[in-house]
């Protein structure tokens, strides 16, 4: 791999849509049924709601800190918190536990998560941070939840789990470990779920920034946001150029049909 120069782009507004203070917003995802963007406050301990059509934001309090959410058929959500999963009933507000995980590290908690394309939860753990970006090394995990609530390790010794993302074709996998400063590729049988042929595919300078949360585009392009760097970065997976906009603070991002949320 050989990092190539960077890309600057001009023509990308950012604005804020949501005024709401967060202690640490992540794993957007839209709910089409709803016309909501649903996601969560990490250290807030809560699952929120956000309708842009009329501005009003719902939340759920949650019992531990909480690192991804993801929708069921049913209409009610999976949530990864602590070091368990669960299944959360929004009009109830109650949370029933499904699995648990790390159950021999008890200062680990869940990070982001994401669904993959043949409908299975992805989700990674890491230490509790010391103070941000801060953790004790190569405690987390990366587990995937089936069906049955039925939990897979996929490999451990990681330090911050964080954003991940499948592509067009599902036959590539796309992960990142914040403090490995890296996005890692991995050959995918969306039949089986199984991942092999790890590979970095971009590296950034320790400078720049810390790669958080990511999405990938209509065109295969990965976006990520980038912890304390103020900036969002496209990657093309192909020819691992890399562009970026600037922004105050990045957790996370999601697309919602021409609207980019972070």
């Amino acid at each position: 791999m050989v990092r190539r120069p960077w890309q600057t782009m001009t023509s990308i507004k950012v604005e804020c849509v949501m005024g709401e203070k967060l202690r640490i917003g992540e794993s957007p995802l839209w709910e089409e049924k709803e016309g909501t963007l649903v996601f969560v406050d990490i250290t807030g301990q809560k699952v929120c709601r956000w309708n842009p059509a009329s501005n009003h934001l719902q939340t759920v309090s949650v019992e531990a800190p909480v690192g991804s959410v993801a929708l069921r058929n049913s209409g009610s959500y999976v949530v990864a918190l602590g070091n368990k999963f669960g299944i959360l009933k929004w009009e109830d507000q109650s949370v029933t536990t499904i699995a648990h995980v790390d159950e021999d590290k008890l200062n680990n908690r869940f990070n982001d998560g994401k669904v993959d394309p043949g409908g299975r939860f992805f989700a990674g753990t890491m230490a509790q941070e010391l103070r941000p970006a801060v953790v004790e090394r190569n405690q987390g995990s990366l587990f995937m939840l089936l069906a049955d609530h039925s939990v897979v390790k996929h490999f451990d010794q990681i330090d911050i789990s964080n954003g991940l993302d499948w592509s067009l074709d599902h036959k590539t996998f796309f992960y990142i470990d914040s403090l490995s400063y890296a996005v890692d590729a991995f050959d995918y049988d969306v039949t089986t779920a199984s991942i092999s042929n790890r590979r970095c595919l971009y590296r950034l300078e320790k400078e720049e920034c810390i790669p958080d949360g990511m999405c990938i585009d209509a065109e295969g392009k990965l976006w990520i946001a980038c912890y304390n760097g103020g900036r969002v970065i496209r990657i093309d997976p192909e020819t691992d150029i890399g562009t970026k906009c600037k922004r105050n603070s990045t957790l996370h991002i999601c697309w919602l049909e021409a609207v980019f949320y972070l």
